[in-house]
């Protein structure tokens, strides 16, 4: 029982990380597109007050995963040494570039590129992990068995680019909702083409897996009640288009938030109950039920509810949109 309730509790974790960290790594996407001064001014604010506590939710996952499925961890960091280090540092030049790009105007443009090329990184990689998991990591007597660039394959790759693009129109729907003016309506112009580049990487992404027999495909005719997923993401889809024609600014993030939230259901029940897909089960990376259980009186129920209540505060304290005159500095 515990092992599953850890492996819930780490699944909620991700699905907050991927939603909230999700946006604002799409906004610092979009920032890259556009030269226009009071545009990145205004991106910035929009996401200051809770970016820094968004990135809180992966700081759980990674210690979820040492403390309650070490063996998972023993796992996934020699696969993904290098992206996790891409990862780390694209992180740190987001959070530098928050302050950094305030204080100077000669190196404006080195701190502008590094919190683009950081929010690019982060949001490649962590996708291009997802679409090596999908292909099966080689694990032999629970211990990985491929080289440095055992992820980097084609599909991976594609992966990669997929995650970028759903991050960008959650960047993009949020400054929708966040923003008002002409930042407003650039928002609004790009997202049919961001939905359309989602639709495109979803049709490769399935024929892909058809052609090469992936096994998580297998699991679809097993449970066919995973169907639910993409049936919810499609109706979510017609929920962003209606959003967009009738000019309600805070449809279209919901309804990204909705096919992500189906997307990530899909995973997990693709996977389930296996960790690392498909040699290393839930019960078989657990770590002993007196860890757990010393792990779940302090972090499951003390940190995870502090956290969750912060971060409703913080989104609760912040609401409403950012005005243009009002910039973050």
């Amino acid at each position: 029982m515990l092992p599953t309730i850890w492996a819930l509790i780490l699944a909620f974790a991700i699905l907050m990380y991927v939603t909230l960290d999700g946006f604002d790594l799409g906004v610092g996407v979009l920032f890259g597109t556009t030269g226009e001064e009071r545009y990145r001014r205004q991106m910035m604010g929009a996401i200051a007050p809770v970016w820094d506590g968004n990135e809180t939710w992966l700081v759980v996952v990674g210690a979820g995963l040492y403390g309650a499925f070490p063996t998972v961890y023993a796992i996934f960091l020699p696969a993904f040494y290098l992206p996790v280090g891409l990862l780390l540092i694209g992180l740190i030049f987001r959070g530098v570039a928050f302050e950094f790009r305030y204080k100077t105007e000669a190196m404006r443009w080195v701190w502008d590129l590094g919190f683009f090329l950081g929010s690019l990184i982060v949001a490649f990689v962590q996708g291009a992990a997802i679409g090596a998991m999908v292909e099966e990591l080689p694990v032999e007597d629970g211990q990985f068995a491929g080289g440095p660039f055992v992820w980097l394959t084609p599909f991976a790759i594609w992966c990669g680019l997929g995650l970028v693009a759903g991050y960008t129109l959650l960047g993009a729907t949020w400054l929708i909702l966040k923003t008002e003016g002409e930042l407003r309506e650039w928002a609004y112009r790009r997202v049919p083409w961001l939905l359309g580049a989602i639709l495109v990487f979803l049709l490769v992404a399935f024929v892909f897996a058809l052609g090469e027999h992936l096994r998580v495909m297998d699991r679809w005719l097993e449970r066919p009640a995973l169907l639910i997923f993409p049936l919810i993401g499609a109706v979510a889809t017609v929920g962003v288009y209606r959003g967009l024609r009738r000019r309600r600014d805070g449809l279209p993030f919901v309804m990204t938030v909705v096919i992500f939230v189906c997307a990530f259901g899909a995973m997990a029940g693709s996977f389930w109950p296996y960790m690392i897909p498909f040699s290393v089960t839930i019960d078989d990376a657990a770590s002993p039920a007196s860890s757990l259980r010393f792990l779940f009186w302090g972090a499951g129920l003390f940190v995870i509810p502090v956290i969750l209540i912060y971060t409703a505060c913080v989104y609760w304290i912040f609401r409403g949109k950012v005005r243009a005159e009002v910039l973050y500095d």
